[in-house]
């Protein structure tokens, strides 16, 4: 087999398809919580549906319709063995789908939807998070309007598939808690009401929510994990709507949503929301930029919280036969503040979202059987302008899969909630194509490939005249033995910037390579060493590397995990990335750029049936620098330790 992440640590997976892309950090965490979500709560095969298994980003449309096919023609699974029938897997993803799965007894009769039901036969979950920095930041003297700790509550109520109640409630270090404009305590909240299969009512969501339509030129909600992410699900996309319960105040809807079936072959949904946005504004009252940090540490940044108000209503209208779709989507949003972007100085945001009021519409299409899967999406705003994207991905045998989207994104198109593939992250001004190859030769050995070009016809930021991108990525993995595994992974990232006098342009190129060797045993210990280089040249070159050592290991109700790593880079240019075990639902990923150390502890205990506690202990010891990042966020010191604890009791 080809495996090298362990039984107990999918997070693994999730860091590599999300290292080194340009994503919103909000995006990253919305994954992450529905991924944590699921393993924490996981699909029963045995009585699973279309719906449920498009929520896991890393499965294909074939691997999809073929766990279908096989419990409709077989009946139940008798166990995880079975696996290894579904065709359309490789190991590592047979070993990755047993994180979020697990084979049941169906059940043979349909609950009623009764109340007494619902809250006696219940799951509940309560859940306590805090982060203690065991040190003091400038703005914590001075400046910020809060204290230092950042901390976090969370309940979920859940009764089978049919109903999940809940809440989110968060606090970022530097917050005020019960002062200010938090009179309610925290500085953010996430409530939420799901009901499924309720009547016509497929999907029924109340409060906060997330929607995804089509493959998110307009509306995307849900999964948009980057290039590797799209190579391990051969571009699959799908239409959700979920409830948004992460500590996140980007990217979510607030109001309701609606998925009805019409008839057998037609559904549709809508939702209506309005919410309220940060923005920094001109002098004349309008928003200048609308502001994702949602930070609310500083007068300045409190004075700007719900300064702008949202309004979206839209939905979709869709035509499903077998395994062929098409739907028409529309979206309507209007601000309460016009927008108006400075363009002093700033040309390149000539064709920024101006105005009030948008509105976007597409249609989506697709198309899949156990060899070929097509799909894709085109869509206009109300001046005319475009956007396409198409995906085409082919199973050649029981071996090898390949590959190819095309995008073309007009410089004029414009749609605020739009979220797709892209290396521009914004979809707009970009004509590329993307190929992909996943191919196992062996049981023991699997290769991973793209290569993606793009043209971008109009400025950019840095970039004051048209300029291309290309990006490329080889990874390889085999099974040494029964205990050890290695893996290998390079990628190429060449960009097109402006040179110092902006009269013609200069290529960045960026080198990054990996190399990591993995152990398992059987007696629960999983061990980790890695080695990673990177080299980026743009007007002056720069470099850096990092060594590092992680562990994992099972007793009984007891876990540990820990990390040590060496690292040495000459500037932030040449930034590198650190995964360490996290705790639930509060993913972060570590940044190292200079030359230091950064070593963690982490303790997991299962106390009875109920109560969970989870403590981690976090050190980044600097050897260069006697004083740790600026302004209101200085540190005098170098180095930071961070302590987690976390208490989880489910009843």
């Amino acid at each position: 087999m080809v495996y090298s992440q362990t039984m107990e640590d999918w997070e693994s997976a999730f860091h590599q398809w999300i290292e080194g892309e340009e994503m919103e950090a909000s995006a990253i965490e919305n994954a992450y919580n529905v991924l944590s979500e699921i393993a924490d709560n996981p699909i029963n095969l045995n009585q699973t549906t279309k719906e449920e298994l498009e929520q896991l980003p890393f499965l294909t449309s074939q691997q999809i319709e073929e766990i279908l096919a096989y419990v409709n023609r077989y009946g139940v699974m008798r166990s995880t063995g079975e696996l290894q029938m579904l065709t359309t897997f490789d190991t590592e993803q047979r070993h990755l789908l047993q994180h979020f799965v697990y084979i049941g007894q169906p059940k043979i009769k349909k609950d009623k939807f009764r109340l007494d039901s619902v809250f006696h036969h219940s799951k509940h979950q309560l859940m306590m998070t805090g982060k203690i920095p065991l040190y003091e930041r400038k703005g914590d003297k001075n400046g910020y309007l809060g204290p230092k700790y950042q901390h976090s509550l969370r309940y979920q109520m859940k009764y089978h598939e049919k109903w999940k109640l809940g809440f989110t409630a968060a606090q970022d270090a530097g917050e005020p808690f019960f002062k200010n404009k938090n009179s309610w305590g925290y500085d953010h909240y996430s409530y939420y009401l799901q009901i499924k299969n309720l009547g016509l009512i497929d999907n029924l969501c109340l409060g906060m929510y997330r929607v995804q339509l089509g493959m998110g030129l307009i509306m995307n909600g849900g999964f948009y994990l980057g290039k590797l992410a799209t190579l391990q699900s051969m571009g699959r996309s799908a239409a959700t709507l979920r409830p948004h319960s992460s500590r996140s105040s980007q990217g979510f809807l607030q109001g309701a949503a609606a998925t009805v079936h019409l008839t057998k072959n037609w559904t549709m949904t809508s939702f209506a929301s309005y919410r309220s946005l940060d923005a920094t504004l001109n002098d004349d009252g309008t928003a200048r930029t609308l502001l994702t940090s949602s930070y609310h540490r500083t007068p300045s940044e409190m004075n700007k919280k719900n300064n702008t108000h949202e309004t979206d209503l839209g939905g979709s209208i869709g035509f499903r036969k077998g395994t062929l779709f098409v739907n028409a989507n529309f979206l309507y949003t209007r601000f309460s503040r016009s927008l108006s972007p400075l363009k002093t100085n700033t040309p390149y945001r000539r064709y920024a979202a101006e105005g009030n009021n948008f509105f976007n519409t597409s249609i989506d299409y697709g198309y899949n059987n156990a060899r070929l899967s097509f799909s894709g999406e085109i869509a206009l705003n109300k001046a005319g302008a475009f956007a396409v994207i198409n995906k085409l991905s082919y199973r050649m045998n029981a071996c090898l899969d390949i590959m190819a989207l095309h995008r073309l994104y007009d410089k004029k198109y414009t749609a605020h909630h739009a979220r797709s593939f892209s290396e521009n992250a914004a979809i707009q001004n970009e004509h590329g194509i993307y190929v992909g190859v996943n191919w196992q030769p062996s049981q023991k050995l699997a290769i991973k490939w793209y290569a993606d070009y793009a043209h971008f016809p109009y400025l950019r930021y840095q970039v004051s005249m048209p300029s291309d991108a290309f990006d490329t990525m080889i990874l390889l993995r085999t099974l040494l033995n029964k205990t050890w595994s290695i893996e290998g992974r390079y990628r190429l990232h060449i960009r097109q910037k402006d040179n110092e006098n902006k009269t013609f342009l200069l290529n960045q190129t960026e080198h990054r390579a990996r190399l990591r060797l993995t152990g398992n045993w059987p007696i629960g210990l999983t061990s980790q060493t890695q080695a990673e280089a990177i080299s980026v040249n743009y007007k002056e070159k720069s470099k850096g590397w990092i060594l590092s050592q992680l562990f994992s290991y099972n007793w009984r109700m007891l876990k540990f995990a820990g990390c040590f790593s060496y690292y040495h880079t000459d500037n932030y240019a040449s930034r590198l990335y650190l995964y360490e075990q996290p705790m639930l639902y509060e993913y972060t990923s570590l940044m190292l750029y200079g030359h230091g150390i950064r070593y963690s502890f982490k303790a997991h205990a299962n106390i009875g049936n109920h109560l969970i506690l989870s403590a981690k202990i976090g050190v980044t010891n600097y050897f260069d620098r006697s004083s740790i990042s600026s302004s209101l966020q200085e540190v005098f010191a170098s180095s930071m330790t961070d302590l987690f604890i976390q208490l989880q009791y489910k009843f």
